[in-house]
């Protein structure tokens, strides 16, 4: 119900029903993605932490240039109110560095 509220504060155009169906599918999405990233991850051997290159880049780290993906998985995204799926690569933590402010 948060999510639905900030949705609809930030997007002026939409009602408060396209945002609460909205942060519904994100809702469900999440378990159903959280599961297959661990499965994916467990099907490519991979044991260290992994993110994407945006989750990355959130947490303050950038991807070493010329790292190659460990593993990818098909997520939903559910912010857009269509379900769509859309294909996420992950890398992990040994291919990563901290963002160096100049």
């Amino acid at each position: 119900m948060l999510k639905a509220w900030k949705n609809y504060r930030k997007f002026k155009n939409l009602s408060f029903g396209e945002c609460l169906h909205r942060a519904w599918i994100s809702a469900k999405a999440e378990e159903i993605n959280a599961k297959r990233i661990e499965e994916a991850k467990k099907a490519a051997g991979v044991e260290e932490d992994t993110n994407t290159w945006s989750g990355w880049k959130q947490a303050g780290y950038e991807v070493i240039h010329g790292s190659k993906a460990l593993f990818g998985t098909e997520l939903i995204w559910g912010s857009k109110g269509d379900g769509a799926i859309y294909k996420a690569r992950f890398f992990g933590r040994s291919q990563v560095q901290q963002i160096t402010l100049a």
